[in-house]
């Protein structure tokens, strides 16, 4: 079974920064995942031509179920809300979400909290720190049934901000503890293998460097796996869209 996690950049291509869902479509066809993870992704946004870019995901991997969770309602970087789950389906929002060509037995949602104040941050060509507001995250859980059995398949992306993406994980974990094994969680966690294993106890199905897209220089995405599971093959390829590579792994 192959599963994958890609931070999509809402469908973006680096180059000129322009959203290219045909690009989206192609680079989810290349991963061939029968599970899929999915971060930054756009519903009805103006700057992804208000696409349903889970929808385009899906048909491109031939995945009947899938679900997109919103982390915001609004628009990025301009006016938004923290979504609470409530709001009207066709409304502008951006989250996560999570893809299968197997059944899904069940869905379950965990709202991860922002940092409640802002918070200096140091970005390069900045002489001095920039104050930021960090938004909410979320993840989002399904029980599957693969062909490798029942499993429990979680999908996040957390905070950049360091002492509190922990944090969030401890809440993720804690949301797995009485879930089926195996457990596979992957994600943007906006942290290092290391960090991402000691804080979870879990093992990672899938080393490679992921951000950024050229020359990646760090794995901030990762693919954590909990019981009987072993790693037959894995990759982080390059793809149409995004400033991450894609991270995948052959997992029975």
């Amino acid at each position: 079974m192959r599963v994958a996690t890609f931070n999509i950049l809402n469908g973006r291509v680096p180059a000129d920064q322009h959203v290219d869902p045909m690009g989206l479509a192609d680079a989810v066809k290349s991963l061939d995942a029968d599970i899929l993870a999915m971060q930054e992704v756009d519903q009805n946004q103006h700057r992804s031509g208000f696409s349903d870019l889970t929808s385009v995901a899906a048909e491109a991997m031939d995945a009947p179920h899938h679900r997109f969770v919103a982390a915001i309602h609004g628009s990025p970087g301009a006016t938004w809300v923290a979504s609470t789950g409530d709001e009207q389906p066709d409304s502008a929002a951006y989250g996560v979400a999570l893809l299968s060509r197997y059944p899904v037995k069940g869905w379950q949602v965990i709202r991860l909290e922002p940092v409640p104040f802002r918070v200096p941050m140091r970005f390069k060509g900045r002489r001095r720190p920039y104050l930021v507001t960090d938004e909410p995250r979320v993840a989002v859980v399904a029980t599957i049934d693969s062909p490798l059995g029942e499993c429990t398949v979680v999908a996040t992306h957390l905070s950049f901000i360091s002492w509190w993406n922990g944090r969030q994980l401890h809440q993720v974990v804690r949301g797995t503890v009485d879930s089926h094994e195996p457990v596979i969680l992957m994600g943007d966690l906006n942290m290092g293998p290391d960090r991402a294993a000691r804080a979870t106890g879990m093992r990672s199905a899938a080393s490679h460097p992921t951000y950024p897209v050229e020359g990646p220089r760090e794995q901030i995405d990762h693919i954590l796996v909990r019981g009987p599971l072993t790693t037959t093959d894995s990759g982080a390829p390059a793809l149409p869209i995004s400033d991450h590579r894609a991270l995948w792994a052959d997992v029975r």
